[in-house]
């Protein structure tokens, strides 16, 4: 039983203002309006046996991801569970924890496809086909992998070397796994026609993964089983206490597992691939440029530019007399680099969250389980914010030591409240909770709830937030 197993989270560096921790890489949508994840489980299902995914993704990711999914006009909530991390992780710790639940909540004989959310593959047909290929080797006993023909010589990314060929099957062995090399070292490999990018995606049996695992890395998989057998739900969503995950070695499924085990094959993909690794990746994937090698998303003008990226999904963006650059310019941040440093944005994510600056998580609307907000103004003496409750969402009871808030109702109807008082809040009707005062606010409409909040006192921080009920497991988090 083919079970894709969608690997979804990322710390938002090198697509930042874009992409943030909080709402990273997966989560972006292309020009199509489809987000990297929508693809993925898109794909996913199109290969899967009865339907059933599994995804491996962060709490905090959660709801975001799920409300995506409930997007899909083909996905069946029922039949794609989640495993919840508590914290960022890596590869093998995710990878084994999904091949023991899918042995023992879907299939004893499930045989997973791995697939990281943030890549791009267009070709579905193809891809199909290539991983009908990959589970023919994997159901022999195989630890199959894909592996990308090299179109450059690229040194962002590991290398597999081809070995032989394997009889009655349309793959080879893996001779080696390789570290990303030097440019002359890529160069070789690209002349040399034996080496294949590492695309960081898996075909294996449940069962054979932790047979190797076993011999190759018994304490991660050891890590790995104690800390499913601890978990506080055992039901999707899965989710697994704090201390026993962080117990688990942060260690990729390529070291831990396919640089030493014995049975390793790859299969050359037919497919076109991406992981959309900078935004110099993006830009090549806009289909047209104008004349001088420029292409835009959203408004621009150039006038005696060349060779430039521009997105822009409100404001209007001018360049005058620039060549090679990128420039992304979002509700709250702009990002001014040359192409061929666009993988140095990292560092700009770096310099933000040593300077504890909320943008390297945060955009200027903030998504959360019952919703988003979207920050109006944030000043020294008070806070506004505009607030959208999805229908038959709720916020938690809370209350603020160090601030207080009055509502005003835009759009829709809000059940609200307030000390011990329960009211209606109509459109164009307010409401003021004083510091330290239980409140609650919830749209039992079948319509968005739109809503200002304005926030007056001394701190505005999320961590002034005081949870004593939640319907979304939150009460212990600030």
């Amino acid at each position: 039983m083919l079970i894709p197993v969608i690997l979804s989270g990322g710390a938002g560096t090198r697509l930042w203002p874009v992409s943030r921790s909080a709402y990273p890489k997966p989560f972006m949508r292309l020009a199509d309006g489809e987000s990297l994840l929508y693809k993925t489980l898109d794909r996913a299902m199109a290969v899967a046996d009865g339907g059933h995914v599994l995804t491996v993704t962060g709490r905090d990711y959660y709801f975001l991801t799920r409300d995506e999914y409930a997007s899909h006009p083909h996905a069946d909530l029922d039949k794609l569970p989640f495993l919840l991390e508590p914290a960022g992780r890596n590869t093998a710790p995710a990878i084994l924890l999904a091949a023991q639940y899918a042995i023992s909540h879907i299939s004893p004989d499930a045989v997973l496809l791995v697939l990281p959310a943030d890549h791009l593959i267009r070709a579905l047909d193809t891809f199909a086909a290539d991983v009908r290929r990959a589970r023919e080797l994997a159901e022999d006993g195989w630890l199959a992998t894909f592996g990308i023909p090299p179109t450059q010589p690229e040194t962002g990314f590991g290398y597999i070397h081809v070995g032989a060929a394997i009889a009655g099957r349309e793959g080879s062995e893996v001779a080696a796994f390789v570290e990303k090399p030097k440019r002359e070292l890529a160069e070789a490999y690209l002349a040399g026609g034996e080496h294949l990018w590492n695309s960081g995606m898996f075909c294996f049996r449940a069962d054979a993964l932790l047979a190797a695992a076993a011999q190759t890395c018994p304490e991660v998989l050891a890590a790995a089983e104690a800390c499913a057998a601890g978990a506080i739900a055992q039901e999707s969503p899965v989710e697994y206490a704090r201390e026993a995950f962080l117990a688990q070695p942060d260690i990729s499924i390529d070291y831990a597992v396919m640089e030493k085990a014995a049975r390793r094959a790859v299969v050359p993909a037919a497919f076109d691939w991406s992981d959309i690794g900078s935004w110099k990746a993006v830009s090549d994937l806009e289909a047209e440029s104008d004349e001088h090698g420029n292409r835009v998303r959203g408004q621009a003008i150039l006038v005696e530019s060349a060779n430039c990226y521009i997105q822009s999904d409100k404001r209007m963006v001018a360049a005058v007399g620039v060549n090679d650059l990128v420039i992304v310019d979002t509700d709250d941040a702009v990002l001014v680099a040359h192409r061929d440093r666009a993988q140095q944005v990292k560092l700009v994510v770096d310099r933000l969250r040593a300077d504890k600056h909320e943008a390297a998580a945060f955009h200027q609307t903030v998504y959360r389980p019952w919703g988003s907000y979207t920050v109006l103004e944030d000043a020294q003496d008070c806070k506004v914010k505009r607030l959208v409750v999805k229908p038959g969402h709720v916020l938690s009871l809370q209350k603020h030591h160090r601030r207080s808030e009055h509502w005003t109702v835009v759009r829709g109807v809000a059940t609200v409240r307030v000390g011990e008082k329960i009211f209606a809040l109509h459109s164009n009707q307010s409401t003021y909770i004083p510091i330290d005062t239980l409140h609650r606010l919830e749209n039992a409409t079948t319509e968005d709830l739109h809503l200002i909040e304005v926030q007056c006192g001394d701190y505005f921080g999320e961590d002034d937030i005081v949870r004593l009920e939640d319907r979304y497991g939150r009460v212990a988090r600030s």
